[in-house]
């Protein structure tokens, strides 16, 4: 039987490659999934736009989006919790899901993983791109197609609205997450979580995505725009509806923070054996059961 090709030290190729701490390993993780997020997501968004609709619509886009973070807390999720959200990862430390030394690590990953994921669908549909409006880059009118990359608001919202809407769906978004980890409560069987995850995201999507498109996450909104801006539609994507830019990165955080609040006031302190432990990481330094959570 073939033994594996090992090098000078003695070690196989796969023992030089796997790393040792467990930190970097996270963090590429959440660099990953963020990259599929995006990719796959703003892929949706590009595949109905640039088709005019014969590809794809609003349902298309809802469902694929959802899809889209299924698919990266799959690939993510046993790793490092699959967050792929800045919002996700700051409840998760606040509630005492995760440790605060790792935030901006993954806050980090995941702004980069979707800057890259971003400019892959840029990179794959190039050529539609430059078909679409006659190589014009627009971020408004009927040929506007910087919606793909990043969030805008409709014609008639204001920033207090907006920015009330970003709260409330991320409110929600992290108050049923909570619940979905929550042993103690009807639970969901295991490995059924992101199914569940992607379910919700289209309850959300398919409910409160009208004023603004449904963000709900810093580093789906921010990377991408911060892409169109180089890439050829122009610094004018942050000025936008009134600078809405800041309301899909500020909106989220806060909501974030009060769905996480809410569910552990309201819910989980109530719980019969009374006992609340927000300890929950494991010893080995895999994440644990309350850090696996995401949104587009």
């Amino acid at each position: 039987m073939m033994q594996p090709e090992k090098g000078h030290s003695g070690k196989s190729l796969k023992q030089r490659l796997v790393l040792k701490s467990s930190l970097v390993k996270e963090t590429l993780s959440e660099f990953l999934g963020t990259f599929i997020m995006i990719v796959l997501g703003c892929g949706s968004i590009a595949q109905a736009t640039l088709s005019r609709g014969t590809f794809g619509g609003i349902l298309t886009i809802n469902v694929g989006f959802a899809m889209a973070v299924v698919m990266a807390i799959y690939v993510t999720g046993g790793v490092s919790g699959g967050h792929i959200n800045p919002a996700v990862s700051l409840a998760m430390c606040l509630f005492g899901r995760m440790k605060w030394f790792k935030l901006p690590f993954y806050v980090g990953a995941q702004f980069l993983g979707a800057f890259a994921g971003a400019a892959a669908v840029f990179g794959i549909y190039y050529d539609g791109f430059m078909s679409f409006a006659g190589g014009k880059l627009l971020i408004e009118g009927e040929n506007a197609t910087a919606h793909i990359f990043a969030t805008y608001p409709a014609p008639y919202l204001s920033l207090p609205n907006a920015f009330a809407d970003q709260v409330v769906s991320t409110m929600f978004l992290l108050m049923v997450v909570f619940a979905i980890f929550d042993s103690r409560n009807m639970g969901v069987p295991k490995g059924l979580e992101p199914i569940v995850i992607g379910l919700l995201i289209i309850a959300i999507s398919s409910s409160l995505g009208l004023n603004c498109g449904c963000a709900m996450n810093p580093a789906r909104d921010l990377s991408p725009r911060l892409f169109t801006a180089l890439a050829g539609w122009g610094f004018e994507v942050f000025t936008t509806g009134n600078n809405f830019w800041w309301i899909p990165i500020v909106g989220p955080l806060v909501g974030a923070v009060l769905g996480g609040l809410i569910y552990v006031l309201v819910i989980e302190i109530h719980h019969p054996d009374g006992e609340l432990n927000f300890e929950t990481e494991q010893s080995d330094g895999m994440p644990g059961k309350y850090e696996l959570s995401v949104i587009m």
